[in-house]
């Protein structure tokens, strides 16, 4: 796809690779949160609690302040629906979206060519198209659960070669699977890591997680941080801790 939307990574500075997770049905609460974390967060990921309970005028209402939006719904349907679903998101103007890389090479296609098809007819840049492998949430015993006898490095590498191939941006992938996949895939396909937590806060229902630093240095492109900054005492302290842990390692 190579959407226009994408960044040159080496350009920005290390705290535009943060995106936050504002899980919350509170429109409220979301707007204060974002507010308090623009400058300091590259762009703020909206999810499907956010979004069942706000709907697109909630998008459109943190769109507004500025902050670039990764619109997290995991689209996962027929291409022809799926389709229309990117088609109808990228009135938004989002920066990046996903769909679940499981749903098939022709739904990835399908949702592909929506994005960009949408922009041009939209005057906006298409968004970064991203595919969804492994949830962090899940390990082995998981995957086996539901049929897929395979280690989730392995899963999560079939899907993204798929991904690829199916003409998406990226995908999302823990930071354990990061070096595997540059190794594959190649230098340019972007990879958002989600489950990433500093060495002070607590792991929660994540499984396959790593601190924000050691992600940058395997490769990751975009760092998808939800309850370490938004259930901090602080969170525009807490962000800023980590952009700072991301820069001094730079350095």
């Amino acid at each position: 796809m190579n959407s226009s939307g994408s960044q040159d990574l080496n350009k920005i500075k290390p705290f535009e690779r943060i995106f936050v997770a504002l899980d919350t049905p509170d429109i409220n609460h979301a707007l204060s949160l974002a507010k308090s974390l623009k400058g300091l967060v590259g762009g703020i990921k909206l999810g499907k609690e956010f979004f069942t309970a706000c709907g697109p005028e909630g998008a459109k209402a943190i769109s507004a302040l500025g902050l670039p939006i990764f619109l997290d719904l995991k689209y996962h349907d027929i291409p022809n629906t799926v389709a229309g679903a990117v088609r109808s998101a990228s009135l938004l103007n989002p920066f990046m979206l996903n769909v679940h890389a499981s749903g098939g090479r022709d739904m990835m296609v399908a949702a592909a060519k929506a994005a960009i098809d949408a922009a041009l007819e939209n005057g906006n840049k298409p968004p970064l198209v991203i595919g969804v492998t492994v949830l962090t949430s899940m390990n082995r015993d998981d995957l086996i659960e539901v049929g897929i006898d395979a280690e989730p490095i392995e899963q999560v590498a079939r899907l993204a070669r798929l991904a690829k191939d199916s003409g998406l941006d990226g995908v999302v992938c823990s930071a354990k699977e990061v070096v595997a996949l540059r190794g594959n895939i190649g230098p340019d396909f972007k990879l958002v890591v989600p489950g990433i937590r500093p060495e002070w806060a607590s792991k929660d229902d994540q499984k396959r997680v790593v601190t924000p630093s050691d992600a940058i240095d395997l490769g990751a492109d975009y760092l998808v941080i939800g309850r370490p900054i938004t259930a901090a005492e602080n969170p525009a302290d807490a962000a800023k801790r980590i952009a700072d842990e991301l820069s001094i390692k730079k350095d």
